[in-house]
């Protein structure tokens, strides 16, 4: 040991002369985009996984081929998506490609938006500070609870009969 620490005072004030080294380090997280611009993440909800890459556009969003307005019909799926894209004052300016798979639409828009969400933050790190509040980098754990031996649902029990 280089130097001899005597109290907790000097213990104190060599932590405080090693740290702004080892905090200018991670305060700039560096963006993580591949060689053609985009930025990659997984998003996930009950069982659907989507997969989702965005890059600099004129905000189109393309769910396994299709235009968000022909695969999600529904009003309140589209906004599911665009939550992370409006919360981040973004939306417009990316176009999101996404392939998922697995559950019905209600998880596989909630899996877009966590999709979305993380790969913003790929994109852009200083978006983390914004997303994080609204709960969108979170992943729902909510799931379908499973069924149970001897019963015919996960709670529900057969008709009581005193016969």
């Amino acid at each position: 040991m280089a130097e001899e620490v005597k109290s907790f005072g000097d213990l104190k004030s060599t932590l405080i002369k090693a740290k702004p080294a080892q905090a200018a380090e991670a305060e700039a997280p560096k963006a993580n985009r591949d060689s053609k611009g985009r930025a990659y993440a997984t998003g996930r909800r009950k069982d659907a996984v989507a997969r989702v890459w965005i890059k600099p556009g004129r905000g189109a969003i393309t769910i396994n081929g299709r235009d968000e307005k022909v695969y999600f019909a529904r009003p309140v799926l589209r906004m599911i998506l665009r939550q992370p894209l409006i919360a981040a004052n973004r939306d417009g300016q990316f176009d999101v490609i996404v392939t998922v798979t697995g559950g019905g639409l209600s998880g596989q828009a909630g899996a877009v938006r966590h999709g979305i969400s993380r790969a913003l933050v790929a994109y852009e790190p200083s978006l983390r500070a914004t997303l994080k509040p609204h709960g969108f980098l979170t992943r729902d754990p909510r799931a379908v609870e499973r069924k149970k031996y001897g019963r015919p649902k996960a709670r529900r029990s057969f008709q009581f009969s005193k016969r």
